[in-house]
Formats: structure tokens, C-alpha cells, sequence
């Protein structure tokens, strides 16, 4: 076995006042708005809403049944930005391997992975923050619109912290990694022609594919 790594004092520290703060902060709000069970569906909601399986899927299957040309193009470059999002803390939760809070309950969470039992950063939070900011930059939506899919994303970035999934520096470091992916996301966008082409590379492969197995 591995010798266990050995935490600097400083990020310690730092660490370990995360979790109080983080701690303070769920108590606070249960005590100023709560009790908090009460919302615990409204939460699960948002857990579910911004869960990586659901959106990657659902996505992928969606961009083979949806025809139309600028629909099709939204879905591709959802589901490519998906998958950065997903290489992206899958190595930086493989990196920090920080451990969740202790109330967190394992047996409550949605569809967990291997590498999802690590704290930092909060997967949901870069998600929530790179959907909230890439959709309203790449389409002219219209503005109520935009300010409730923004509201949505704080609302899972929050919620995140008061299920005691994650401490407050995990969701602040998701809101950073969701902000850069948004911004590298918005300069590699495909333009309806190239999601087209990417498509129809699958559709094409899938296609010879068959015709070798006749």
C-alpha cells in the first residue's frame, strides 16, 4: 500500500476552515429559512437536474432523433462541452482526492462513480455555472430567460453546500472551472455545418460498421 500523502499545514488550515465555515454556513441558513428537511425535495430536484448521466445521455440521444439543423447544432456542442467538463474534474478530483463532508449521506446520492467520492471541485457547480453562462453568450435568449437559467445555476451551485455534498471552496472552485470551460467552450463552438459533419462521422461509422458485420 501507498504511503498516505501528507497535507501541507497551510492548505490544512485552510481546509479545515472550510469545513467549519461550510458547517456554519448550512446552520445558519436552516436556522434564518429553515428547517431545511423541508426543501429537501426542491434540492434533490436541482441534484438531479444538473446530474452529469442524465444531461450526457440524454444529450447524445437527442442529437440522433433531433433533425432540425440548429437544434442539432446546440446538442452537439452541449454534449462536447459535457465531456470536457467531465475529463476536466474527473482529473482534478483524481488530483485533490479530497474527502466530502462528513454529513454527507453516500447512499443519497444519484448515480455515484468511482472518482465521485471526492469533494473538490463540485462537478454540479462547474456544470450548473458552464451551462448558465454558455447558453445566454451563444444565443440571443431572451432576457428573462437568461436570468432564470443564471438563478438556476446559482440555486445548484448553493444547493450543493446545503445537502452537505460539498464544502464552500468546492463550489467556489466549480465556479471557476465552470467559468474557464465557458470561455473555451465558446471559442471552439461548431458552426451548424461542422456539428452536421460531426454527426454524420458516427452515422457513418455506425453505418460501415453494420455492413461488415452482413
Amino acid at each position: 500500500m501507498g504511503e498516505k500523502r501528507k497535507v501541507p499545514q497551510l492548505l490544512k488550515s485552510v481546509l479545515e476552515w472550510d469545513s467549519i465555515a461550510s458547517e456554519k454556513f448550512v446552520k445558519f441558513v436552516d436556522q434564518k429559512y429553515g428547517p431545511l428537511v423541508k426543501y429537501k425535495g426542491h434540492m434533490k430536484g436541482l441534484e438531479f437536474s444538473c446530474h452529469g448521466i442524465p444531461w450526457l445521455v440524454g444529450t447524445a440521444t437527442l442529437i440522433f432523433f433531433i433533425t432540425d439543423l440548429f437544434l442539432r447544432q446546440l446538442l452537439v456542442n452541449i454534449f462536447i462541452a459535457l465531456i470536457i467538463d467531465i475529463i476536466v474534474i474527473a482529473v482534478a478530483k483524481g488530483i485533490t482526492r479530497r474527502r466530502r463532508p462528513e454529513a454527507n449521506k453516500k447512499d443519497d446520492m444519484f448515480g455515484q462513480i468511482l472518482v465521485d467520492k471526492f469533494s473538490f471541485p463540485s462537478g454540479h457547480a462547474t456544470r450548473a455555472v458552464m451551462l448558465s453562462i454558455l447558453l445566454p453568450m451563444q444565443y440571443d435568449m431572451f432576457l428573462p430567460l437568461s436570468i432564470l437559467v443564471m438563478i438556476w445555476g446559482g440555486a445548484v451551485c448553493i444547493s450543493r453546500v446545503l445537502m452537505r455534498r460539498h464544502h464552500l471552496l468546492d463550489i467556489i472552485g466549480g465556479i471557476v472551472i465552470g467559468i474557464l470551460e465557458a470561455l473555451l467552450v465558446s471559442q471552439i463552438w461548431l458552426s451548424p455545418e461542422s456539428a452536421q459533419g460531426f454527426v454524420n462521422f458516427f452515422l457513418d461509422e455506425t453505418q460501415a460498421g453494420a455492413s461488415y458485420d452482413v
